[in-house]
Order: structure tokens, then sequence, then C-alpha cells
């Protein structure tokens, strides 16, 4: 009974980060690249990194996301990391089916409000599903958990403060207007993602990591 229920938990937790990851692929390309809305995290670092030093962003996506992951393994364990690959994978082929196959065109560009806030509510509530799952979307939201734990600051805030950070550092060469909209989607999705995360978990309370003391050996007489 007790391998029946682990597997139905496993399952449903699955499904959730399915869900969650295909939501997120649909939204960015459905709404923020058919009206031009822009990128933060580890996405905007590289391209941040491809305008001020002429980096290949592939590779400073790598150099970015490895380090992240290699941690994560050390801090979550190796399932936290799997799950986390099994989303960015789903993520990545959802994205590409959107792309090569989608009739569907939402062209919001007459009004970007509207867009930042449809973008907000739905890829705030995939990333949240997908953390909620024990998995993360990539090397960036890794990153904003893993601060998260350590400073006690809600996952959804840490998040925001570091897409604004590197969206607000990316106006040397992205426009003006997209740019605050992409925040005001970001600060939406950030306060979508601790809902969904501690949704029916009582209050908010920030999730930190265990602390185990090193317990020094007594020298034997």
């Amino acid at each position: 009974m007790r391998t029946i229920a682990r597997w139905q938990t496993y399952g449903s937790r699955l499904l959730m980060m399915l869900a969650g990851s295909s939501l997120l692929a649909f939204t960015y390309y459905h709404i923020n690249f058919q009206n031009g809305l822009l990128e933060g995290g580890f996405v905007g670092l590289a391209l941040l990194g491809k305008y001020l030093f002429n980096l290949p962003p592939a590779l400073t996506m790598i150099a970015l996301d490895l380090p992240i992951v290699v941690l994560a393994w050390w801090l979550k364990g190796h399932r936290f990391v799997l799950n986390t690959v099994v989303a960015s994978l789903t993520f990545s082929l959802v994205y590409e089916l959107c792309e090569q196959f989608s009739p569907l065109s939402m062209n919001l560009h007459g009004n970007l409000p509207l867009a930042a806030l449809l973008s907000g509510l739905l890829t705030g509530f995939g990333a949240g599903l997908v953390l909620r799952a024990g998995g993360a979307s990539g090397g960036d939201d890794i990153l904003s958990m893993l601060l998260s734990q350590w400073s006690g600051i809600k996952i959804g805030t840490m998040f925001i403060i570091m897409d604004a950070v590197v969206l607000t550092v990316s106006l040397l060469y992205l426009p003006f207007k997209e740019t605050m909209f992409t925040i005001l989607a970001v600060l939406i999705a950030g306060k979508v993602i601790t809902w969904t995360v501690h949704y029916g978990q009582g209050q908010l309370t920030p999730m930190r990591l265990p602390y185990h003391p090193i317990k020094e050996k007594t020298a034997r007489a």
C-alpha cells in the first residue's frame, strides 16, 4: 500500500511539473515573445553579456546554470535536480512545438498592460507549480529558491529582485517601454509564485535549509 501511495504522490507531482512547464512555455511564446516582452534571469544576463562583451549566449547560459545545478545537487539532492531537468526539457519541447506548429496569435502590442498582466499571472502560476512539485524551471529559479531559503525572503520576492535587477541593467540596450512592462509582469509573477507555492499550507513562512552543527570529537584519555 505504501508503494502504491508513493507512486500516486510521485505521479501527481510529475503531472503538476509537466503542466507548469507547459504553461510557462505557452506563455513565453504566445505572450512574451509575440508582444515584445523581454527576458530577465539568466537568459537576460546571457543577452546582456552578448551586448556588452560579445559573449555567446549559449555558453553564458551553461556557465551560469552549471555551478547552480551542482550546488543544488549538493544541497537539495539528486531528485530535485532530476525534476529540474524534466521541467527544463518539457519547457524546451513545448516551446519548440508552439513555435513550429501553433496557429494561435495573441497580438497585444496595442495593450501592453494586458500583456504584462497575463504574462505575470500565467508565468507565475506555471513556475509556482514546478516549484511546488519539487523542481525548478531553470538555474535562475534554483538560485532564487536557495537565496530565499538562506535569507528568509519569500521566494516570489527573491524572483522579483533578481529579474528586476537584470532588466534594469538591460536598459543599456533594451527599449524602455517594453522593459518597464516586463518588470510589471515580473512583479505580478513573483506574487503569484509565492501564492502558488504556499497555497493550502497555512501562513507563508519562509523555508530554510536545515542546519546541522558539526560535533567536535572529544579526545580519549
